[in-house]
């Protein structure tokens, strides 16, 4: 039995689910997770992952986004100023991550695309190898298809990503198909979904679910309800101090995020709206439900993501939240293989892989 930790990006419900289903897989094969350390900054960790997360949890600062006063647009040279007037705290969660480390003498340090998970290694000496988890690591393939343009995004993208990475013996690169080999490093991999997803039977119900990373986004969704009030939407998102549910009207309900009822949500949709994030298309696409991806404005990461769900079927990229965009997509709909498939491929390729890195 080996010892696992996990470093996790806490912004966004991606990082977050991965943790929790690579758990299911290490402890169904006879392993250990002694403990999750959490990068934070203004977001509220949704309680369902302290939940379902079954070993000691420690929170500490970590450098994130800093966005416009709409909660919109990633503002890049504000994220820059932020994170630099923060590097007395960030310098304390170094230390916290290393006295971590040490309590918990762990075999494999796992870092869900945080940060400091990597930036530690830059400074300290390592306490067990470290493998790194993420679709960003899919874009470092160096047959990866990028969005035309975009210099300084995919350099500033490409440095983060390598900052996380630092020190990593092994990178499992989150994909939404097998359409690329693995390459050096770089391991490819089937997107980490939880066991309670991949029960679920898809149902076709009458009614669109939206999710939002940044609940700025909440107004595009109302914009085009108004117009087109016929078209009943169930839209998740973050806002702070919301009410667990607000009924807009008869036909538009925003929901605090909320794992069980997004779910069932998803599971009875007949299409999905999403902000790019990689998680929520996966979930779509193993629930056969069309996807509509649009890129948090300024995160270039995601307009990778909405490319990359596009060329494997989930659906189509857009630039802006016009659902009509994606009921006239519905009527020529064509997944591509068969992603449920690929996907339960994940516990026996991740176990594989790691158990490899602790033979090295």
């Amino acid at each position: 039995m080996a010892k696992f930790i996990f470093v996790v990006q806490g912004e966004g419900r991606g990082h977050l689910t991965q943790a929790i289903s690579l758990q299911t897989i290490l402890h169904d094969a006879g392993h250990q997770l002694v403990a999750v350390l959490v990068g934070k900054s203004h977001r509220k960790i949704p309680t369902f992952f302290e939940e379902q997360i079954k070993a000691p949890i420690h929170y500490f600062e970590s450098p994130n986004f800093v966005k416009d006063k709409d909660n919109r647009k990633i503002l890049i040279g504000a994220t820059i100023r932020y994170n630099t007037l923060k590097l007395k705290t960030f310098i304390k969660s170094l230390k916290e991550l290393h006295g971590w480390y040490k309590q918990y003498q762990p075999d494999v340090i796992i870092n869900f695309y945080d940060f400091l998970g990597g930036f530690h290694n830059i400074f300290y000496k390592k306490i067990a190898p470290m493998a790194v988890v993420g679709h960003q690591y899919f874009l470092e393939h160096s047959q990866f298809e990028f969005p035309k343009g975009h210099g300084m995004d995919k350099f500033l993208l490409a440095q983060n990503t390598k900052i996380t990475a630092w020190g990593a013996k092994l990178k499992l690169a989150l994909s939404f198909a097998p359409y690329l080999q693995n390459e050096g490093k770089i391991k490819v991999v089937p997107p980490l979904l939880r066991k309670e997803v991949l029960k679920l039977e898809p149902e076709k119900q009458d009614f669109i679910l939206a999710y939002v990373n940044s609940d700025g986004y909440g107004q595009d969704i109302v914009d085009w309800h108004k117009k087109n009030p016929e078209t009943k939407i169930e839209c998740f998102w973050d806002r702070k101090d919301a009410s667990e549910e607000e009924k807009f009207d008869e036909t538009l309900t925003f929901h605090q995020i909320s794992d069980v009822k997004f779910l069932e949500k998803m599971r009875t949709c007949k299409a999905f709206v999403s902000t790019a994030g990689f998680e929520s298309v996966c979930e779509a696409m193993c629930l056969e439900k069309p996807t509509m991806m649009m890129p948090i404005e300024g995160q270039f990461e995601q307009m990778c993501n909405a490319l990359d769900g596009e060329r494997a079927g989930a659906g189509i990229a857009s630039n802006d939240f016009n659902i009509t965009k994606l009921l006239d997509y519905m009527k020529n709909h064509q997944p591509k293989g068969n992603p449920r498939e690929w996907v339960m491929k994940a516990p026996s390729m991740f176990i594989e892989e790691l158990e490899k890195l602790l033979k090295k």
